[in-house]
Parts: C-alpha cells; sequence; structure tokens
C-alpha cells in the first residue's frame, strides 16, 4: 500500500465534513502547492505520486475530487482516469485533469475520457477554486 492510501490523509473528512480532494502528480512540488490552495480553502486534501496510487487510495476512501495530473510514471492520469470511471462509474468522483498538454486533441481526449473540467499548469489559487466552483464544488459537502 502506498504511503498516501497508508497514511490515512483521508480521515478527517468525514469528521468534518469538508469536500475530500485527492491530490496526484507525480511532482512533491505540485502536490504541495496544490495541498496549499486547497487546504487554505477549507478542502480536506490527500495525496497520491501516480495514478495506480491514486486508485488505489480511491478503493480505500472515494474522495469527492480528483486533480489528475496528465503525465506520470508508473500510470498516467488517462489510464487513472478510465480506471476510475470503470471502477466507480461516469460521475464519481469528479475529476480535473491537470497537465502542461494544451492542444486542443489533449482536452478533447480528456473529456471522452470522462473529466469533468481540465486545467493547465502552471495554476494559481483562483484557478483552481475557480474550476472546483464550476463543478458546484464548495469545501463543505452538499
Amino acid at each position: 500500500m502506498s504511503d498516501a492510501v497508508a497514511s490515512g490523509a483521508l480521515t478527517g473528512a468525514e469528521r468534518a465534513g469538508a469536500t475530500r480532494i485527492l491530490v496526484v502528480d507525480d511532482s512533491r512540488v505540485v502536490r504541495k502547492v496544490a495541498r496549499r490552495i486547497l487546504e487554505h480553502a477549507g478542502f480536506d486534501v490527500a495525496e497520491a505520486g501516480d495514478g495506480e496510487q491514486a486508485l488505489a487510495a480511491c478503493h480505500v476512501a472515494l474522495p469527492d475530487v480528483v486533480l489528475l495530473d496528465w503525465n506520470m510514471p508508473v500510470m498516467n492520469g488517462i489510464d487513472c482516469l478510465r480506471g476510475l470511471r470503470r471502477d466507480f462509474g461516469p460521475d464519481e468522483p469528479s475529476v480535473i485533469l491537470c497537465t502542461t498538454e494544451n492542444g486542443a486533441d489533449f482536452i478533447v481526449c480528456a473529456i471522452e475520457a470522462g473529466a469533468q473540467e481540465y486545467i493547465m499548469k502552471p495554476f494559481d489559487d483562483a484557478i483552481l477554486i475557480g474550476k472546483l466552483e464550476q463543478l458546484g464544488l464548495t469545501r463543505h459537502r452538499q
């Protein structure tokens, strides 16, 4: 089991009723930046370093949202997204695919694979929180 899954990082969500977000990126720096933004906004955050860890974490505690990097070792974001849709259906969890790829074909591929939203790196507080608001998500589950 991965460190992210083993750490039980999502356990505070049930207690606080916070929206749970799993940040998946092979860059520790990107995960740290996203965590800072999301926790500051009141979200409960867990992390995974690749798609395989993310799928395992989702089977332990399904988050409300997965912020998912496209290009990662072990299992990339698109394969992880397809696994999430296979295992949990078309709507849960909500997925925001996050990447440096900005071609229209990448965006179409992400949406066709089941992502609800798509954001470009680098992102800031306004972009990330704005996407969550577009999905109708707030820091507390509805």
